[in-house]
């Protein structure tokens, strides 16, 4: 049965119309221009003996751009100018750190005693929002830093910034509301849990 098949399977396959633009992403086109390099470079007469079908091109329609321009690229010196060494400052190093996972490791047990405890106690869900505020903060400050380097865009990195720290004392002043005006981050997340 499949031996009966199989020439009409090939002759199906041969005399078939070339498939549409719908179904593929691009077609080939017979001028030299739309065809890919390696096309081109083919001799004359393998491409005259493939089929249309055949000659599909692989799934890129477009081809590569840069979303945005390369940043500015300064060289100072030479290459046996050492690099400089920053003058060392714990509150930029070590502390800074510290700091950093202390806020984080605090936030663990904050997230959780509230609702383990049973208890929401407006004292902790606002030590819960002000170390969340800072725990944001110093990521986002993070991110700023290293895409945006002070050397290469002064401009981009200062204008960061300072919208970072709008956008956190903003967030500050709608938590402190939030936590004196309303039932507070805790019992908002209790409520949106039950509901």
């Amino acid at each position: 049965m499949a031996s009966i098949m199989r020439p009409g399977l090939l002759r199906q396959a041969c005399t078939k119309p070339a498939a549409s633009p719908r179904m593929l992403s691009t077609i080939t086109t017979t001028s030299t221009i739309n065809r890919p390099l390696a096309q081109q470079l083919r001799p004359a007469f393998q491409r005259s003996v493939m089929p249309k079908s055949t000659r599909i091109a692989a799934f890129h329609a477009t081809q590569r751009n840069q979303l945005l321009p390369p940043l500015p690229q300064k060289i100072l010196g030479t290459v046996n100018d050492p690099a400089p060494v920053p003058n060392p400052d714990y509150a930029h190093g070590s502390y800074h750190w510290s700091f950093e996972r202390i806020v984080s490791a605090g936030l663990i047990p904050l997230t959780i005693a509230p609702f383990a405890a049973g208890s929401l106690n407006p004292l902790t869900d606002s030590i819960l929002c002000a170390l969340l505020v800072v725990h944001s903060h110093i990521g986002f400050e993070s991110c700023i830093i290293d895409y945006f380097p002070k050397a290469r865009v002064p401009l981009v990195r200062t204008i960061s910034m300072w919208a970072l720290r709008i956008g956190t004392l903003t967030l500050g002043v709608a938590l402190y509301s939030f936590e004196t005006n309303d039932v507070g981050i805790t019992e908002a997340v209790a409520r949106l849990w039950h509901a």
